[in-house]
């Protein structure tokens, strides 16, 4: 095999299964060439994913090692992403009656999801997540894409229990934009044991919800290490929740005339 195919290959490896170890091992059996090869393969394929900042490439020695490829978000891709975003998301044809803001169109594009999965995933990459967890439904597509670059299981507490979820642990609590009591539950089954999760949404208010979620996820000795939300609203200031990622803010608006959607402070880039 030429080396510039097997360039190709190892690239699409790493690229196709970001933070899984991928073996050098089966890789020089699978495609027959010396780990030396592949390990100078590896280096230089670091060196540019790394020099243009779409991601991270760790390798790991000994017999159990193998190399990882985490991914991340170049900064002139971001700078592009929430000017882009804030602008079109800062249009008064978006407002819905109460003062909410319709995002359901740019929350269900494949490059959107795709984008914002790989910058929560980066920004977490360090935190040891092995759940990603939300709240159904409209925060279930961010979820999926998030975990698939941090190599998670997705976990849905839902508003009305299922039977085929098996057992469950069910919480009451206050809706911070609904004002009216809600149930949701999590499975049992679905959480694995000693989880670190990260709660992904698409919207904050005031953070009842996720304050909501981090109580049901007590329940199973869970540890909480973030929060990653599309958008966060300015008022309330003082939210629920200590610590969170947000990619932008709703700034204000006025139903039927205007709305101001910004970058939020976490992603004040250029």
């Amino acid at each position: 095999m030429r080396r510039s195919e097997r360039l190709i290959r190892v690239t699409q490896a790493l690229m196709e299964h970001p933070s899984q170890v991928c073996s050098l091992s089966e890789w020089a059996a699978r495609w027959e060439a010396a780990k030396s090869s592949l390990s100078e393969d590896v280096t230089l394929i670091r060196q540019v994913v790394e020099e243009d900042g779409s991601g991270q490439v760790e390798t790991f020695p000994g017999a159990a090692g193998g190399i990882v490829f985490r991914a991340q978000v170049p900064l002139a891709q971001q700078q592009a992403f929430v000017a882009a975003m804030a602008e079109r998301l800062s249009d008064a044809s978006r407002i819905l009656a109460g003062g909410f803001l319709y995002m359901s169109d740019v929350l269900g594009e494949s490059d959107v999801l795709d984008l914002v999965g790989r910058w929560f995933a980066s920004v977490y990459a360090n935190s040891r997540v092995n759940v990603v967890v939300t709240v159904e439904t409209k925060g279930i597509p961010l979820a999926v894409a998030t975990a698939r670059y941090l190599h998670v299981p997705v976990v849905i507490a839902r508003r009305e229990h299922r039977l085929t979820d098996g057992p469950a642990v069910s919480l009451h609590y206050v809706s911070g934009s609904e004002r009216r009591i809600q149930t949701m539950s999590i499975s049992r089954r679905a959480m694995p044991e000693q989880a670190r999760a990260l709660i992904v949404d698409d919207f904050m208010r005031a953070g009842a919800t996720v304050k909501a979620v981090s109580t049901l996820l007590n329940e199973f000795r869970a540890q909480v290490v973030g929060t990653a939300v599309f958008m966060t609203t300015r008022e309330p200031a003082k939210k629920l929740i200590d610590e969170y990622f947000s990619l932008f803010t709703l700034e204000d608006l006025q139903e039927g005339e205007w709305v101001k959607v910004r970058p939020s402070r976490e992603v004040q880039i250029g």
